[in-house]
């Protein structure tokens, strides 16, 4: 979960870097962006490695470069220093997100699959407060935030040393680091099925972590910097809520209700923000977080009990990939779109109408599985039998 709060926490803090270092929006989503491309090649290149080596020593060696990348932000003196820190810490993030899901696998099947989809929305929630916290009524904010991840990650180290083992080490660990995009036979119609929605609703977490504090602000007139993550708070607070409301619902049943989810509470927030309504925009942020939990919570659902022990951790970061790609291409694309196309407002109402598409199209990949048989969802009840 401290993984994925460290990526939240510079969100409510880019208001200060623009300030402090005069860069336009387009800055602000590749500092953003950088990190989604780090955390893919940290997936393509490491994502398979737990297998190999044991989850204990990727996951100190990611804790240490986790470490560093605070200690690079408390430092940072410039849009160079953000950068390294965002490139340092997707690639550890990429590292630990297949190593961690697998562990949790390993240890139990069923609740690792929940755990998998519940934590991050709890860690980018819990980041996104507690950042804008920070920076509202503590000094320092630029360094102390950072600090206090720092302290984390080494008790977490310290931690992680005294685990047990859950894998036993076998050859191929330097093989493992060339980039391979394969999936197992038994997950790739599953997969198509899932894609989609992954794509979708981490586009929307994109949109809220690079432009969030903006839009914000400027619907609510306030200058007040627990703005800053109040809106990434509350999309994956409530995503993490409805992860453990539906976490008993059968998986096409969480899948529906997040894809539905996402284009009701997507369709008001664009709504809200053309007639700039505040609190519109957060109830529809509210809405879109339980299609951000359930979407994300029905895709991990429907391919990771497909697949076996030894797959884990890399039908996982498969997984990971697929929605980091949706999380940071579409983010950068909308920073460009703020200061050469329309500006705030018109390149927020694009892009949401964009997830809107992607998630129509994710109704349709279900609904055709469903018709034709290509993927009969775990969960799900076939002639009687489960």
């Amino acid at each position: 979960m401290s993984l994925l709060a460290a990526s939240s926490a510079p969100t409510p803090l880019y208001a200060i870097y623009q300030a402090e270092w005069g860069f336009d929006p387009i800055t602000t989503t590749v500092v953003f962006g950088v990190y989604a491309v780090a955390v893919l090649l940290g997936l393509l290149t490491m994502g398979k490695l737990s297998d190999h080596v044991g989850r204990r020593p990727v996951l100190l060696a990611a804790l240490a470069a986790q470490a560093t990348s605070m200690v690079v932000f408390a430092t940072a003196d410039g849009v160079s220093g953000l950068v390294m820190a965002r490139i340092v810490q997707g690639l550890s993030t990429g590292a630990a997100l297949g190593a961690i899901g697998a562990g949790m696998m390993d240890i139990d099947r069923p609740r690792g699959t929940i755990t998998n989809a519940v934590v991050p929305g709890i860690g980018t929630a819990t980041g996104a407060l507690v950042s804008g916290l920070v920076v509202q009524f503590l000094p320092a904010p630029t360094h102390l935030v950072y600090l206090g991840l720092l302290a984390v990650f080494v008790l977490q180290a310290v931690a992680v040393a005294l685990m047990a083992e859950t894998v036993i080490r076998k050859p191929g660990a330097l093989a493992s680091l060339a980039p391979e995009i394969k999936l197992p036979r038994a997950v790739r119609r599953p997969m198509l099925v899932a894609a989609p929605v992954l794509f979708a609703v981490w586009a929307l977490a994109g949109l809220y972590g690079s432009l969030g504090p903006s839009l914000a602000r400027q619907l609510t007139g306030s200058g007040s910097e627990i703005l800053g993550g109040l809106s990434l708070f509350v999309l994956a607070g409530v995503a993490a809520v409805s992860v453990l409301v539906l976490r008993k619902a059968a998986t096409r049943t969480v899948m529906l209700t997040g894809i539905l989810a996402l284009i009701a509470g997507v369709a008001l927030t664009l709504v809200s923000i053309r007639g700039s309504s505040s609190t519109g925009f957060f109830v529809g942020t509210a809405i879109a977080g339980v299609g951000f939990g359930s979407g994300f919570q029905g895709g991990i659902r429907t391919v990771m009990p497909l697949a076996r022990p030894h797959e884990s951790s890399g039908v996982l970061s498969l997984l990971f990939i697929v929605s980091y790609l949706g999380m940071g291409v579409p983010a950068v694309i909308a920073g460009f779109l703020v200061v050469h196309g329309g500006g705030l407002t018109a390149t927020a109402q694009e892009y949401g109408g964009a997830v809107i598409v992607l998630a129509a199209f994710a109704l349709l990949r279900l609904e055709r599985g469903g018709r034709d048989g290509a993927a009969v969802l775990p969960g799900e009840r076939v002639g009687g039998n489960a």
